[in-house]
């Protein structure tokens, strides 16, 4: 329901354009909100006339009328003062206070709805009738993006999302918890991969440079029926946890790109463990230094070059070789080595999944 502080925004408006003084009552003559301190109408009065058949009516000095939505009462509206002016001003003020209500209304509604698509709770049937009432696009493109934040950021975030994509556009940003905000995402026919991208690290510029905070987005891939909307859902979930396990560098993580990242978290624990002690026995390499990580790294990324890669990191090729030689001591792997160093990547990989698990239990 509409708020009182917008509905005593609405009348201030109003005063300050008419000179009328105005007042709204709940059914039950609770007063919600006023332009004037001085009440000449009672609770009683309030009541009597909400329970009456009467749309309007004349009461010490001022005109009341009900608004009503889809035929439940909502609130009773005072005008004050004898004249067809103040008449007016009334009349003006219900269908302004109906107006906002319904909105509001709709607003509540469909964040009801897009949170219990989300979370499937909705049956097939009911999708379709409550999309046809709030009128949404059935067959529409849409891609679930997922902003993870710090809780005492997540009004900010939502409402910098609510700025920047709007629900005439067909974009709804929602939450079902307290972790992540919720973008629902309309797209044009034959959006790329890399469009989603783009929208994916607007909204990180976007955060850091107005919220001053740092977020991680995960998206999911694109779907084509509102009913599939979930499952964009699931998998923008899927790419933010397994971002934050193998690509924790990255603050935005596609679940079209998670690679063999999202084949290791689908393993159960168990398997990990087995391919881990047949390939290094007791030498788990999980006491690597920092230094040899991203030395490692960074020879991953060029393609197993020694070369290139001791340019890049401004050692001489003598120390790098020194330094994979070393490592193949201490887990029989030569990375230089096709088939070791992939072996060895994804053990890198297993390890970092077996530590985030032994932190979540």
């Amino acid at each position: 329901m509409i708020s009182a502080q917008i509905i005593q925004t609405s009348l201030d408006e109003l005063k300050s354009i008419t000179k009328v003084d105005l007042c709204v009552y709940e059914p039950t003559g609770n007063l919600v909100a006023g332009t004037t301190d001085k009440q000449d109408i009672t609770e009683e009065m309030i009541l009597n006339f909400a329970e009456s058949p009467a749309d309007s009516q004349v009461i010490s000095g001022a005109h009341l009328m009900k608004i009503y939505e889809e035929g439940e009462l909502l609130f009773v509206v005072l005008s004050k003062g004898m004249s067809d002016d103040a008449y007016m001003v009334g009349r003006i003020a219900v269908c302004q206070l109906r107006n906002l209500s319904m909105a509001y209304r709709e607003r509540y509604d469909r964040n009801s709805f897009f949170q219990n698509l989300l979370l499937d709770n909705l049956l097939l049937v009911d999708i379709y009738n409550r999309a046809k009432k709030l009128r949404l696009e059935v067959k529409q493109p849409r891609a679930v993006f997922l902003v993870e934040t710090r809780q005492e950021r997540d009004n900010i975030v939502k409402e910098l999302l609510g700025g920047m994509f709007s629900a005439q556009t067909g974009d709804f940003v929602t939450a079902v918890d307290e972790k992540n905000v919720i973008l629902i995402k309309s797209l044009a026919e034959g959006s790329s991969p890399e469009a989603l991208m783009e929208i994916a690290e607007t909204i990180v510029d976007m955060m850091n440079a107005e919220a001053m905070t740092n977020v991680r987005v995960a998206y999911g891939t694109v779907v084509q029926e509102l009913k599939e909307v979930s499952r964009s859902y699931k998998e923008a979930k899927m790419a933010l946890e397994v971002g934050k396990i193998f690509y924790a560098e990255k603050t935005v993580a596609a679940y079209s790109a998670l690679g063999i990242g999202r084949l290791i978290y689908q393993l159960p624990v168990n398997l990990c463990r087995i391919f881990i002690e047949e390939i290094f026995g007791e030498k788990i390499p999980e006491d690597l230094d920092e230094e040899t990580l991203n030395m490692l790294d960074k020879f991953f990324e060029n393609n197993l070059n020694v070369s290139e890669t001791s340019r890049q990191l401004f050692v001489h090729r003598n120390t790098l070789v020194y330094r994979l030689e070393k490592i193949q001591k201490s887990t029989g792997l030569d990375l230089r080595s096709f088939d070791d160093a992939l072996t060895f990547k994804i053990a890198l990989m297993v390890v970092n999944y077996m530590k985030y698990l032994e932190t979540m239990a």
